[in-house]
């Protein structure tokens, strides 16, 4: 299979091409990233892996000309590029709907004319909006509450909209919070280590009441490729982690793991429209593609804290 990774150079997107070039997951003859190497997307996340495993290309989504060269020689798409931080949207939100809606919808018109196999659209559980009890399945509704959120609704709508008018083989997937090593540290987890790390505060919205659900980016990294190769068109898949904690009770965790007391803790005004909880069910992607998340998240959060431990290289530029 010849594949392309849109933002392959970001957290979730490098760490599924080191995957596939260490052989963890199978399947592919030819490797193209394309990444625009914003803020989040940095060659540092690549830079360990063996010259020639894979073709890099610099560039934007939103170009045609140049998507157009990509998908000529591409059997099948995994799409993760897209602008992400929810805050970010908040201050700014034109960016995320150039580049998560249009970007995408660009995307899917150039994988049609060139009668691409497969298009994966890597979502989030966030178009879903909040859930007071209960798990989402595929089928709920999407209700998204920031513009984050909005414009990768959009986008899914977009990409069931080739797949039910054009036929293209397109499938989605939403996942809950991820974490692990190579995160951008704006995102909770990798922020409060590093601050910790320099002896300081950490910002907890409100009370801390929010509650995520926390997926290894391992586990859904294994989730998207089981989509990939053994999923089924016009099919949406939820990947979940199954650890669901509240900010403060992931705030406490990590204190104890890095051996803090609560003091260190700066409360801050609550995000504007900020979701009380984030809950998938993976039913679905377990009794048809047998997944289960495989990191369970004490083991995963310990090698979270030790890897920002051990690379600070790689983290205090991002954070200046």
């Amino acid at each position: 299979m010849r594949l392309l990774v849109t933002g392959g150079a970001g957290f979730i997107g490098s760490n599924y091409v080191r995957r596939i070039v260490d052989g963890s997951l199978r399947g592919v003859s030819q490797l193209t990233v394309l990444d625009k190497l914003t803020y989040a997307g940095t060659l540092t996340n690549l830079n360990m892996l063996p010259k020639g495993s894979f073709e890099f290309v610099k560039g934007d989504i939103c170009n045609l000309e140049q998507v157009q060269r990509l998908m000529a020689k591409t059997d099948a798409v995994v799409h993760f590029a897209a602008e992400s931080h929810v805050d970010r949207s908040i201050m700014g939100a034109k960016a995320f709907f150039e580049t998560n809606v249009l970007g995408t919808q660009n995307l899917l018109d150039s994988a049609l004319r060139n009668e691409v196999k497969t298009f994966v659209q890597v979502s989030t559980d966030e178009v879903y909006g909040t859930i007071s009890d209960g798990s989402w399945h595929e089928e709920f509704p999407l209700l998204p509450n920031s513009p984050y959120s909005a414009s990768k609704a959009s986008a899914d709508l977009v990409a069931r909209a080739y797949n039910r008018t054009f036929n293209l083989d397109v499938r989605i997937t939403r996942c809950s919070n991820n974490y692990g090593p190579h995160q951008y540290p704006e995102k909770i987890i990798p922020l409060f280590i590093t601050n910790l790390i320099d002896s300081k505060k950490v910002p907890l919205y409100g009370e801390g009441l929010n509650v995520r659900d926390w997926l290894h980016v391992d586990d859904h990294c294994r989730g998207i490729h089981a989509v990939l190769t053994e999923g089924s068109s016009g099919n949406i898949y939820n990947i979940g982690g199954g650890r669901e904690l509240t900010n403060r009770e992931l705030t406490d965790l990590i204190l104890v793991k890095m051996g803090h007391t609560e003091e260190v803790i700066e409360y801050v005004p609550d995000r504007l429209g900020h979701d009380l909880r984030y809950s998938v069910s993976i039913e679905k992607i377990s009794r048809e593609l047998g997944y289960t998340p495989q990191v369970r998240f004490e083991d995963g959060i310990d090698e979270t804290i030790e890897w920002y431990k051990s690379n600070e290289s790689w983290w205090r530029p991002l954070k200046k």
